[in-house]
């Protein structure tokens, strides 16, 4: 059985679309693209260097659109992009010039890939697979970098669709400039009780 891990950068309102530029993805009408710009600094380095480690990718087809044309001439950005196997989830998608890529069509397909022999699988991006995965309960760990920020509108990282799960905190870290790096591991079923005094 493989672990799937879902790494994401998110605002304070659980937006996560277009972080890394103002073209990255417009859908919507999107025009905040960009918004991660004003928060870097040395103290995020270190965990972005975890959250880059080797690692088979899952990706939807709107994010392997943009990478597919990104990562083979950036590679020097994040070795072993281009090496690892990338699964991308797509129903109208089946070939390309970028290496390694295995094409799933259906939540099926990602739960035999899941069983099988591997490598962890790492998911950036792809909100509508992350939600896909919550529905059947199919993520095991995040890793959250939630940005001071509130966007109002764009792609969410969580929906109503998702099972519900307990998570605990395995490490964190809280940048200087205020983004809160944290990952988070499966820990059963969510427990209820009554808050306050009896």
């Amino acid at each position: 059985m493989r672990k799937i891990t879902v790494l994401s950068f998110i605002t304070l309102d659980g937006v996560m679309q277009g972080p890394g530029g103002p073209d990255e993805d417009t859908a919507n009408d999107f025009k905040l693209g960009g918004w991660v710009a004003p928060f870097g600094d040395g103290d995020s380095g270190p965990i972005m260097e975890k959250q880059l480690q080797r690692a088979d990718l899952m990706l939807g087809r709107k994010t392997f659109d943009i990478w597919e044309n990104y990562w083979p001439k950036h590679a020097e950005y994040w070795p072993g992009v281009n090496e690892v196997t990338k699964y991308v989830l797509t129903n109208t998608v089946e070939s390309t010039e970028w290496t390694n890529v295995v094409f799933v069509k259906d939540i099926e397909d990602i739960k035999k890939v899941k069983a099988s022999d591997g490598p962890e699988i790492r998911i950036w991006g792809s909100s509508g697979l992350v939600q896909l995965l919550l529905a059947h309960d199919l993520v095991d760990e995040f890793w959250l970098n939630i940005h001071p920020v509130i966007l109002g509108k764009g792609k969410r990282l969580f929906d109503d669709s998702a099972v519900p799960a307990s998570f605990r905190i395995v490490e964190s870290t809280i940048t200087s400039t205020g983004v809160i790096m944290v990952n988070y591991k499966k820990d059963g079923e969510v427990k209820t009780g009554k808050a306050g005094p009896e």
